[in-house]
C-alpha cells in the first residue's frame, strides 16, 4: 500500500511538471519580449565606443580624497588572494628603486589602526578603489565638475 502511494505521488508530480512546461512554452506565443531599455533582447545593439586609455601623464583628481587613477595598463595583472602584482612596484620596500609612487601609509594599517610592514587585507585588492584612467565618452549625461572649478 505504501509503495502504491509513493508511486501515485511521483506520477502526479511528473504530470504536473509536464503540463507546466508545455503551458509555459505556449503562454508567450505571439507576444514580443521587451527589455527594460524598450528594445528586443535579440536586437543587435551598436557596440559601445572603445575607451582610449591615457598612459601619457596623469589625470588630476576630481575631488579631495579621490583614490589616484592608474596611469598604465593593468589588463594582465594578477590580483587575487595569493598574489598582488601591483606590489612588485608600489610596495614601500621597492617603490623608490622602481621609480613608482609608494602606497599611502594608510594601506599598511590594520582595522584597529596599528601600522604593519605588509599591506592590510582591507587594502589588498587595489582595483576596488583605483581604476585605470581613460578618455571615455560619458555613459549618461553628467553635470559633475571637479572641486577646483566650483566657484
Amino acid at each position: 500500500m505504501r509503495s502504491f502511494v509513493i508511486a501515485a505521488a511521483l506520477g502526479v508530480a511528473a504530470l504536473t511538471f509536464a503540463v507546466g512546461s508545455v503551458s509555459g512554452q505556449t503562454a508567450g506565443a505571439g507576444v514580443e519580449l521587451k527589455s527594460l531599455r524598450g528594445t528586443s533582447p535579440t536586437q543587435d545593439l551598436d557596440p559601445p565606443d572603445v575607451a582610449r586609455q591615457n598612459v601619457s601623464g596623469r589625470f588630476d583628481r576630481a575631488y579631495r580624497q579621490q583614490p589616484p587613477l592608474i596611469p598604465h595598463q593593468i589588463d594582465r595583472y594578477q590580483i587575487d588572494l595569493k598574489a598582488n602584482q601591483c606590489l612588485g612596484c608600489h610596495d614601500w620596500s621597492v617603490a623608490a628603486k622602481n621609480g613608482a609612487p609608494t602606497l599611502s601609509m594608510t594601506h599598511y594599517q590594520d582595522r584597529d589602526g596599528r601600522q604593519t610592514d605588509t599591506v592590510a587585507g582591507t587594502r589588498w585588492f587595489c582595483t576596488q578603489c583605483h581604476v585605470p584612467q581613460a578618455e571615455a565618452k560619458e555613459l549618461v549625461e553628467n553635470t559633475f565638475r571637479p572641486s577646483q572649478t566650483v566657484k
